[in-house]
C-alpha cells in the first residue's frame, strides 16, 4: 500500500456520503475504501483496529475517529485545509466525545 487510505463503514448512509465528499473535493491522493471488503478488513487486522469507526492510514499510521476526520481535511482543497489548524485547537476528549455522539445517531 502506497497511498494513504481512508477507512470507512460502508454500511453507513452518512460514512459513505463522507467519503463521496471528500472524493469530490480532493487534490491529494487519497483511497477510499469500505471496511467490509476484502481489503479494508485486511488492513483493520495488519493495524489492530477492531473499531468500527472512520479511520485513516497516512504514512503506514493509523488513526481513528477524530484524529482520523481532522486530518481529512489534509487532503481536500485549501478552502477546506484552512479548518486543519483551527480544529486541533479543540481538546482531543470535546473532539471524540462529538465524534460518538454523531457515530451514535448515524445508525
Amino acid at each position: 500500500m502506497s497511498r494513504d487510505t481512508l477507512l470507512i463503514d460502508g454500511i453507513c448512509g452518512l460514512c459513505t456520503r463522507t467519503g463521496k465528499f471528500i472524493s469530490k473535493r480532493q487534490v491529494r491522493e487519497l483511497d477510499i475504501i469500505e471496511q467490509e471488503s476484502e481489503f479494508g478488513n485486511s488492513l483493520l487486522q495488519e493495524y489492530g483496529i477492531d473499531d468500527n469507526s472512520l479511520v485513516l492510514i497516512r504514512k503506514k499510521k493509523a488513526y481513528v475517529r477524530s484524529s482520523a476526520a481532522i486530518r481529512c481535511l489534509l487532503y481536500m482543497r485549501w478552502n477546506w485545509r484552512w479548518i486543519y489548524p483551527i480544529a486541533w485547537l479543540i481538546p482531543f476528549p470535546i473532539r471524540d466525545f462529538c465524534y460518538a455522539i454523531v457515530s451514535k445517531l448515524r445508525s
